[in-house]
This record gives C-alpha cells, sequence and structure tokens, in this order.
C-alpha cells in the first residue's frame, strides 16, 4: 500500500475517523491493528518475520532490565542483536553470499557450487531491524525501562507510518508518545497536512518525472553520453533525494495528524559545503543510528589516529552494505568512507592549505556526492563504470540522443530542469524569516501556497501508475 495511492487514502482517512471515535484507553489497540494490516498488504506471510525478532525482543530486554549479572545482559542483548542481524542476513544477504562463494571457487578453479535461495525480500526488514535492535541496546544501557505491554511494545516497531522505510525512531523517543497517544488536534493536522502535501509534491511531481529520463540513460549506458549523462545523473540526485525525504516528509506528516512526532530525517543536505556535513543532513535517523550503535562503540575518534579513520571508513563500508546485497552499494559506501576520512584528517592535520570558498565548496560537495550516486543507480558495476566513462566523452550529439528518445520521454526531460529549479526556489526560500513570517501571519498567503502545491500535483503529477518508493527496496 504506497502512500501516493488511492488505497492508502482510504485507509488512512479510516484511521483518523476511527482515532477521532474510539475511547483513548482502546486508540493504541486500533493503531496496532491497522498497522499489522498495513504490513499485510504487501505479503500477509511475512507478519510473522515481524513478530518473530519481536517477540525476542520484547522477552530479551524484560530480562536484561531485571538481571545484575553483566554477563547475562551481555548474552541477551548478543541473543537479540544475533537474531535480528540473522534474519537481516538471511532475507537480504544470503544469495549474494551465495553468489560471492561461487564467484570465488570459479576464479580458483575449485569445483565447489552452492544453489541460491528462493528469498522474497521483506519489505522495510532493514528499517524494523535497526529500530528494534535499538531498543534493546538502549535497556541495556539503562536509558530507557523495558516496555512490559507487549501489544504496545509491537506497535512502537510496526508503527505504519514509518514501518517500511523509516524514520528509524529511537524507543526513548517514540515509545511514550505511543503510550500517551493524544485527542486529536486541528493545529496537528494542519501541520501534518502541510508536510504530506509537500511530501507528495516531492515525489510524484520531481521524483516521478526525473524517474522517466534518469532510467532511459541509466538503463541504455552505452546508447548516451557527455551532457545526457551529466543530466540523468544530477536528476538522479534530485530524484532520488525527492523520493526518499517526500516519504519521510509523508511519514512524519501522517504521524503528526496523530500527535505522534518523528525525527527529522532531511534538512536540505544538498546545501552542504562538505561530505560530513552532508551526512549531518542526509537520511539523519539512519546515520546517527550508525554513529551511535557503530562508530561510537568501535571507539569512535577517542582512538589511536590510524584506529579512528578506520572506524569511520568501516561505519561508511556498513552503510554501503546495508543498502543492499551489490558490489556497487560497496563500493558507494566506500567512496563516502574515503571522502570523510579524507576530509576528517585534513581538520585534524590541515594538510590542504586552501578552503574553497561558501559556493564553490557546496558546488563541489554536490559534484562528489553526485558522482557517488552513479554507483548507487547502475544496475551492475560494469554499467557504473560504462557511464563514467561516457561522462567525460562529449564527442557524440547531445541532440541526436534526445531524438532517440519518444515525446513524452522529452517532454519529462525538458520539464526536469525548471521542477528541479522550483524545488531549490521552494527549499532555499523557506530559510528566509520573511517568507515564514508572511507564510503564518497571513491566510490568504498561505492558502495560495497549498492550492500552486495541489495545482502543480494536478497538472505534473504521475497520477496514472504509482510508482514505489527507491528506499523500499531496502
Amino acid at each position: 500500500m504506497l502512500f501516493n495511492s488511492i488505497n492508502f487514502i482510504l485507509f488512512f482517512s479510516t484511521v483518523l475517523v476511527l482515532y477521532y471515535f474510539l475511547p483513548r484507553k482502546y486508540t493504541w489497540i486500533m493503531l496496532l491493528i491497522a498497522s499489522l494490516f498495513f504490513y499485510m498488504c504487501w505479503r500477509w506471510q511475512y507478519i510473522f518475520l515481524l513478530f518473530f525478532p519481536a517477540t525476542i525482543d520484547f522477552f530479551v530486554a524484560r530480562n536484561i532490565e531485571d538481571s545484575s549479572d553483566q554477563k547475562k545482559r551481555k548474552a541477551l542483548l548478543m541473543l537479540s542483536i544475533v537474531t535480528n542481524l540473522g534474519l537481516l542476513f538471511y532475507f537480504k544477504y544470503f544469495n549474494f553470499f551465495i553468489g560471492s562463494v561461487n564467484t570465488a571457487s570459479s576464479l580458483m578453479n575449485i569445483p565447489f557450487f552452492l544453489n541460491a535461495a528462493k528469498i522474497l525480500l521483506p519489505v522495510g526488514i532493514s528499517f524494523y531491524t535497526f529500530q528494534s535492535i535499538s531498543y534493546t541496546v538502549e535497556v541495556y544501557r539503562k536509558n530507557i525501562k523495558a516496555e512490559r505491554n507487549f501489544g504496545r511494545f509491537a506497535l512502537f516497531v510496526s508503527f505504519f507510518p514509518q514501518l517500511v522505510a523509516g524514520p528509524i525512531n529511537r524507543p526513548q523517543i517514540l515509545l511514550p508518545q505511543l503510550n500517551n497517544l493524544q485527542p486529536l488536534d486541528p493545529a496537528n493536522m494542519v501541520k501534518g497536512g502541510r508536510l504530506i502535501l509537500w511530501g507528495l509534491f516531492k515525489k510524484i511531481v520531481v521524483a516521478d518525472r526525473l524517474a522517466f529520463f534518469v532510467n532511459i540513460v541509466y538503463n541504455s549506458p552505452e546508447s548516451y553520453h557527455g551532457t545526457a549523462v551529466l543530466l540523468a545523473t544530477i536528476f538522479f540526485a534530485f530524484q532520488i533525494y525527492c523520493d526518499f525525504s517526500g516519504y519521510s516528509d509523508i511519514a512524519i506528516g501522517v504521524a503528526k495528524t496523530m500527535g505522534v512526532d518523528l525525527v527529522k530525517n532531511f534538512n536540505k543536505p544538498y546545501f552542504s559545503h562538505s561530505i560530513k556535513e552532508f551526512w549531518d543532513k542526509w537520511h539523519i535517523s539512519l546515520s546517527t543510528w550508525f554513529r551511535d550503535y557503530l562508530y561510537i562503540p568501535l571507539g569512535g575518534n577517542r582512538v589511536p589516529m590510524a584506529r579512528w579513520i578506520f572506524n569511520l571508513f568501516i561505519t561508511f563500508l556498513v552503510s554501503g552494505i546495508w543498502h543492499g546485497a551489490s558490489l556497487n552499494f560497496i563500493i558507494w559506501g566506500a567512496i563516502h568512507g574515503v571522502l570523510i576520512s579524507i576530509e576528517s584528517l585534513n581538520a585534524k592535520l590541515k594538510f590542504m592549505p586552501f578552503k574553497l570558498p561558501g559556493f564553490l565548496s557546496l558546488i563541489w560537495t554536490f559534484s562528489i556526492v553526485s558522482f557517488a550516486w552513479i554507483f548507487f543507480r547502475a544496475n551492475t558495476v560494469s554499467d557504473s563504470f560504462t557511464i563514467i566513462r561516457n561522462l567525460f566523452d562529449f564527442s557524440h550529439s547531445f541532440t541526436a540522443e534526445i531524438k532517440q528518445m519518444t515525446g513524452a520521454d522529452i517532454y519529462n526531460f525538458a520539464i526536469g530542469i525548471p521542477l528541479i529549479l522550483l524545488l531549490v526556489i521552494f527549499e532555499k526560500g523557506w530559510e528566509f524569516e520573511f517568507v515564514q513570517k508572511n507564510f503564518y501571519t497571513y491566510r490568504p498567503v498561505r492558502f495560495a501556497c497549498y492550492i500552486s502545491l495541489i495545482l502543480l500535483i494536478a497538472l505534473f503529477g504521475v497520477l496514472v501508475s504509482q510508482s514505489s518508493f527507491i528506499y523500499f527496496q531496502f
């Protein structure tokens, strides 16, 4: 059930009606049932995958809290982590592992072959796995009390707005809110509706329009060169941002209508002046998860310099692996690991005596982030290097390559650049105090903005067929 579908509108409307009329003490039960129904709409059998680790984590956390034996507490924590990561490995990485073993055997002329398993990746498994792990870790660290009601804990794990693609919420933030649900508040519904509208604009107007041109170029990398590849790469940078941040905005907005505050996941990352700043603003709930549960436990920066750089690199390499069982994602994570390591070393050792001015540093950061996206988007490693090679080949006619496309494809390409500019104007313009002041002070200004977004969605949105969100595959 996609956020950008009629089915979700009907589902969410029903949830709000029930939320309004049900007595407060039953609201959480309704949300739990709704969340389970929402997940079962993808594939009903996988509800058991949601409940199995959740059941283990629930009882593990209670026993961790009740035990004063440190060895037992550590053993219980490891049980939770191994169970969650074991399921994640099997469903997401097992066939990649089998393929790697078979490839290595073939290269070494060893007569050894393993058959791949028939596995369908459960939607959202990476997100709810990490959220559940954070719960047991926080109970182990004594930062929160273990939840004693299994149903309420199940709601924390399965809360439908953020179930399949985040944001990944910490238990100390989300659990208290779900345990103390508030009546519907018109102010919250307006704030939530505003975020939902903005998220839909980013997804079905910007991201889905840009996707047409990106898919054509990246699915036939040998056919396009120079300007066409450059524009497709820039388009993908904005496509993935609008697709994923659009989902996050809708998820946060849906939760906000019910008075639940989810963590912010994006903060205009393409206005960053360094890779470090980019990761402070991109997929914030995941980057802070890796910081708190991997980077810091490895020693963070409180270790010798060589180990510190190792910790940084490994954290970003694992982040790449988290995104998928593919060498492309490993390379993408490694690129960011190398870049963040160089930046961190330079901040400490000052081996680069010059510093780029503000605007140039912004362009440089966007350029190298977009370059790394090539490996993220390309279908294979071979395609990635074909795209990189063709990116610097301007010997072909851009006009001739564009003419290969159909009229609809050319329209989607032509409209892409104005849509990106409109997005940048909206996001950058919101930073100015007088814009916010006029928006909140004058009702006609607010309604003009709402109507403009609705018209843009109606006129330019991809409404015929709802496309899935990119991060659903993770």
